[in-house]
């Protein structure tokens, strides 16, 4: 009877740590505030701001790097691989934000700051329209084409006109526009969600295709085969790995674009 008191008891202990658990990622993800202007600095210091590679990231979680235990995302790798590179000093302003969706991104690219930020930029990277997409998995519940095709055009508008926006703001930097890759690929209908994520993927390269220097990087292919091997917990964000193979692609991205433009 004790031993059965001793269970019972462990068992409530063990059920309440996976609850709280679970709070905690649902509080961060959807109810933790995040500032509309979220600034992160990783500079060398230098008396001669010319000299600076200046790199705006902007976005959702993805950019922000949600999943990574290192903290660092994608965004972090590339900076790593950069500094390998080039003795140039670089100076990273990180302005996305958890759970943005474009409508807001295209709103928050009017704020004073954020145009200023990106005047300055050299590069230009950018995570947005998973949460167009999938919607916090409701997506999943309707799969009809009608209903797929009402939600991207209305995200293919906001994506023309944030890259309209930033075309407007500085003409000139590199803009590294990041794709989707599929995380639902292991569940049912994993066919369908491709497919839908292939077209989605499609669709936004031709929008940034009509804009100079802005470049549509793929990822679909690098999860499509082992994406349990490449998800966070959460099972929708990149972990480490993934965040890696990422930031891998968009380095080889620039240096190849630098090359091209000497």
């Amino acid at each position: 009877m004790n031993m059965v008191k001793v269970i019972a008891v462990l068992s409530i202990i063990a059920g309440g740590c996976w609850f709280f658990g679970l709070g905690l990622t649902v509080y961060d993800q959807f109810f933790q505030p995040t500032a509309s202007l979220s600034t992160h600095y990783r500079a060398e210091e230098t008396t001669d701001e010319d000299h600076r590679l200046q790199i705006v990231a902007i976005g959702d979680s993805l950019t922000r790097g949600t999943g990574d235990e290192t903290g660092k995302g994608y965004v972090g790798y590339v900076l790593d691989e950069l500094r390998t590179k080039t003795k140039q000093p670089i100076q990273l302003t990180n302005l996305a934000i958890k759970g943005q969706v474009s409508e807001q991104l295209l709103q928050q690219l009017q704020q004073n700051e954020v145009q200023r930020q990106l005047k300055q930029a050299d590069f230009v990277f950018m995570t947005i329209g998973g949460n167009d997409l999938f919607q916090g998995g409701e997506t999943l519940q309707n799969l009809s084409a009608e209903y797929i095709n009402r939600i991207k055009s209305v995200y293919l508008r906001h994506l023309d006109a944030i890259f309209r926006t930033i075309r407007s703001v500085n003409p000139n930097a590199v803009v590294f526009y990041i794709g989707l890759y599929n995380p639902f690929n292991q569940l049912d209908h994993a066919e369908t969600t491709s497919a839908i994520v292939r077209q989605w993927n499609y669709d936004s390269a031709e929008v940034a295709a009509r804009y100079p220097h802005i470049i549509a990087v793929p990822t679909y292919d690098l999860f499509e085969l082992r994406v349990n091997d490449y998800l966070y917990s959460d099972q929708f964000h990149p972990n480490k790995e993934g965040y890696k193979l990422i930031g891998e692609r968009l380095s080889s991205l620039i240096t190849f674009t630098k090359e091209g433009e000497k």
